[in-house]
C-alpha cells in the first residue's frame, strides 16, 4: 500500500468540497486522514515519502493517506497557505485537521496518528 496522489478533483471528492462550502470544514472522507503536501525537487519529501508508504499499509483500513505536489496543485497549497514542504495535514473524522510543518519521523507519525486521528 503506497500513499495516493491527491488532484485537485480528488480532493473536492474525497476531502472536502470547498468550492461548495468555502466557509465551512467538512470532511468527507470515510477514515481519517493524511495529507502530505510535497515538491519533487524537496530532499526532506523525498526522505519521508517512504515512510509514508509504510505508514499506508500499517494503517491500511484505518487512516487513509494522500500526498499533494504543490507545483501541480498551487490551489490546494494556497487554500491551506503552504510555504514549506514537506507539510502534513492531519485529517480526523470529527473536528478541524491539524498542520504540521517539516519531515516528522515515523515514531512521530505515528504517535500523531494514535492521538489526532485514532484517539488512542
Amino acid at each position: 500500500m503506497k500513499a495516493k496522489n491527491l488532484t485537485k478533483a480528488a480532493f473536492l471528492e474525497k476531502i472536502v468540497d470547498f468550492e461548495t462550502n468555502p466557509n465551512e470544514w467538512k470532511f468527507l472522507g470515510a477514515r481519517p486522514a493524511i495529507i502530505d503536501f510535497y515538491a519533487s525537487w524537496c530532499g526532506p519529501c523525498k526522505m519521508l515519502a517512504p515512510i509514508l508508504d509504510e505508514i499506508a499499509g500499517e494503517y491500511e483500513g484505518q487512516v487513509d493517506v494522500y500526498k499533494v505536489n504543490v507545483e501541480e496543485e498551487e490551489i490546494l497549497a494556497s487554500l491551506f497557505g503552504i510555504r514549506g514542504v514537506p507539510s502534513i495535514l492531519f485529517i480526523p473524522m470529527t473536528g478541524n485537521p491539524q498542520m504540521s510543518q517539516g519531515a516528522l519521523s515515523k515514531n512521530s507519525l505515528n504517535e500523531a496518528i494514535k492521538t489526532i486521528l485514532l484517539n488512542q
